[in-house]
């Protein structure tokens, strides 16, 4: 079986993410320009969220994709990866409202909540398939 034909729902999620990344990282490069902190937070209470949006994002991402592509590479069923899929990317956009204060700070934990849903089926489902 060739790789293109055993990876069709996983990338999906990766290309979502993706973008998601990118917009985040670039919240926090055009923060930097207009308040001129070029290096780490500068105290900034603003710049600091932005940061953390960011870095939670690549502290949990990785994880929860790389499971995804497992269970896709598995044969788990395209229920499975686009329910697991959809609950990663729409949990990391609540994270990220929410710590950022782009939206209410409940947000925050909902959107934690469901990456660390995401990764702990993700990790049974693959467990259990492989024992």
């Amino acid at each position: 079986m060739s790789l293109p034909s055993l990876l069709s729902v996983s990338p999906l999620y990766v290309a979502l993410l993706g973008l998601m990344f990118i917009a985040f990282t670039l919240r926090v490069g055009f923060y930097r320009v207009n308040s001129k902190i070029l290096l780490g937070d500068g105290d900034d209470p603003e710049m600091l969220r932005r940061i953390r949006g960011q870095g939670n994002f690549i502290e949990t991402v990785p994880m929860a994709l790389f499971i995804l592509i497992v269970m896709e590479v598995l044969g788990a069923s395209d229920t499975w990866l686009h329910s697991l899929g959809a609950t990663l990317v729409i949990g990391r956009l609540l994270h990220y409202v929410g710590l950022t204060k782009l939206g209410p700070e409940i947000l925050r934990a909902i959107g934690m909540m469901a990456t660390v849903l995401t990764i702990a089926v993700g990790s049974i489902w693959i467990l259990l398939d492989v024992l």
